[in-house]
């Protein structure tokens, strides 16, 4: 059954998901990122990319934070939708603080086979 996006569920099953592909899903970055989802269902969450994986709460030390509304953050995440991700920053609807270049670096990298099956099967449990 699809789980809320960003919801206690939804973590749950990422985190079998990602137990399961083990190495095979993670990506290869030292990529620390810390984002506030804003406005979604459940409120606001906090969050961070760390090693390519996303977990709940923010980090000392990140040198980047990304706030994003939660409907940009799904289509960005989940669906792969960058060019949405791109319209909302040129917009204005998402705000970074700290060291741009960080972000720009993570959109360069292309995907793993290992981590556009994690993404599929992320989009398979989110509702």
């Amino acid at each position: 059954m699809p789980e809320t996006f960003l919801s206690e569920a939804w973590f749950a099953e990422v985190d079998k998901l990602r137990a399961e592909l083990g190495d095979d899903g993670a990506a290869p970055s030292d990529l620390q990122l810390n984002i506030v989802v804003t406005g979604g269902p459940e409120g606001d969450k906090e969050l961070h990319l760390q090693n390519g994986a996303f977990e709940k709460g923010l980090v000392d030390g990140a040198p980047t934070k990304v706030t994003v509304p939660f409907d940009v953050a799904k289509a960005m995440f989940v669906e792969g939708n960058q060019a949405m991700g791109m319209q909302a920053f040129m917009s204005g609807q998402i705000k970074i603080e700290g060291d741009m270049s960080k972000l720009m670096a993570m959109q360069g990298q292309a995907p793993s086979p290992g981590q556009q099956q994690l993404t599929e099967k992320i989009k398979e449990i989110t509702a």
